[in-house]
C-alpha cells in the first residue's frame, strides 16, 4: 500500500470527527437532556413539597391563633317560671330574666347591662332609686312575677365605700339585699356556666373589675378562690397582682384543667371579636392574638395569660348567657 500523501490524512480525520459528531447527536445527547429534564422536575418537586410545607406550617399558626368551636348544647328548661335578679355589679347594674324549670336547666329571656359609676363613688341615691325602678318595671312588664324579683351585691362593690349607701336605699325602699362573698360568687357562676358533663374536668373564671373568682368542683364538693381583678393597675402593679393570680390558679386540680368556662367584662370584650353569628359559646384565642385596649384591659389580659399558663389549658370557653347572679337564681 502506499503511503497517504498528507490531504488524504487530512480527509481521514475529518470523516472520523463527522462520525463521531453524528453518533453522540443521536446516541448520547438524548440520554443528557432526558437526564438534565429529570434533574430539573425534580428539583422543581422538591420547592414544590417545600412550599406546600411552609403554606401548611402558616395554616397551623393562622389556625392555632384562631378560636374554635365549642359544639356543647345546653338543655332547655320544659315548662319553666321566668325569674328576674338585679346585680349590682362594680361597674353597674345589670339585670337578667330567666326561665327555669324544675330540673334547674334555664335559658336567658332578656338582659340589660347599665351604668351606675358605682365603683367610682358618683352614685347618688337619685341614681339607685331611678336604675332600680326602671329594672323593676321592666321585669314586670315582661312577666316576671314581683315575689320572684330578687336583688345580688357583688363582692366587687361591696368594696366600694358608696356601696353601704346604696344597700342602705335598697333596704329602705322594702327590698332584701344578698349579699355574697368571692368565694360564695364563684361557686355561684360555676352553678350557673359549668354544665354537668364537664363537672369532673373542667374549672370557671369570673374576671370582673373587683376581683377574679376562681371555682371548680371535685368529689362533689365546690371550691372558690379570689384572685385581682381587672382594675387592679388602680391599686397595685402588674408585678404584684399577677402572681396572687398565678398562686389560686395553681391550686386547680390537673384533672380540672381540661376546659375553663369563663365570664366577666373582660372576657366578654375579647369573645366578642370573634364571635360566630349569635353563638351561646365562643372559644377565646390565644391572649398574643389580642391587642389590649386600655390599662383595664391589659390588665384582665394579664390575669387571662396567667392562668392559661399556670394551668396549661388552652379551651377557655365564654358563654354569652351566663352571669353569677343566675346561679344564685338557680339556687333558690
Amino acid at each position: 500500500m502506499s503511503r497517504l500523501t498528507p490531504f488524504s490524512r487530512i480527509l481521514i480525520v475529518a470523516l472520523v470527527c463527522l462520525g463521531l459528531f453524528f453518533g453522540f447527536k443521536k446516541f448520547i445527547a438524548p440520554k443528557l437532556d432526558a437526564k438534565k429534564v429529570n434533574t430539573e422536575t425534580s428539583t422543581s418537586q422538591t420547592s414544590t413539597v417545600e412550599e406546600v410545607t411552609e403554606a401548611t406550617e402558616n395554616v397551623e399558626e393562622v389556625t392555632e391563633a384562631t378560636s374554635s368551636t365549642f359544639t356543647y348544647t345546653a338543655p332547655e328548661p320544659i315548662n319553666g317560671t321566668l325569674k328576674g335578679v338585679v346585680e349590682l355589679g362594680a361597674t353597674g347594674f345589670n339585670s337578667f330574666i330567666v326561665r327555669i324549670d324544675g330540673n334547674k336547666n334555664w335559658k336567658l329571656e332578656k338582659a340589660d347591662y347599665g351604668a351606675s359609676l358605682v365603683y367610682e363613688n358618683m352614685a347618688t341615691d337619685d341614681d339607685i332609686r331611678a336604675g332600680l325602678k326602671k329594672y323593676i318595671a321592666e321585669m314586670l312588664a315582661f312577666g316576671v312575677s314581683g315575689k320572684n324579683i330578687h336583688f345580688v351585691i357583688s363582692s366587687g362593690a361591696k368594696k366600694a365605700e358608696v356601696t353601704g349607701k346604696i344597700i342602705t336605699n335598697l333596704k329602705g325602699m322594702g327590698y332584701v339585699v344578698n349579699e355574697v362573698t368571692p368565694q360564695q360568687e364563684g361557686k355561684l357562676a360555676l352553678n350557673c356556666v359549668l354544665p354537668k358533663a364537664y363537672q369532673n374536668k373542667a374549672f370557671v373564671v369570673d374576671i370582673g373589675s373587683g376581683n377574679t373568682k376562681i371555682s371548680w368542683m371535685s368529689g362533689g364538693s365546690t371550691t372558690g378562690l379570689e384572685a385581682p381583678g381587672s382594675k387592679f393597675f388602680e391599686k397595685m402593679s402588674a408585678d404584684v397582682a399577677l402572681p396572687q393570680v398565678r398562686e389560686q390558679a395553681a391550686k386547680i386540680p390537673a384533672s380540672n384543667s381540661q376546659t375553663c368556662f369563663i365570664i366577666g367584662g373582660i372576657p366578654f370584650e375579647l369573645a366578642k371579636q370573634s364571635r360566630n353569628g349569635k353563638e351561646r359559646y365562643t372559644v377565646l384565642k390565644a391572649p398574643d392574638s389580642y391587642t389590649a385596649q386600655g390599662e383595664k384591659q391589659k390588665s384582665g389580659l394579664g390575669i387571662y395569660k396567667t392562668i392559661r399558663e399556670e394551668t396549661g389549658c388552652t379551651e377557655f370557653v365564654f358563654d354569652w348567657d351566663a352571669n353569677f347572679t343566675i346561679g344564685f337564681l338557680l339556687g333558690l
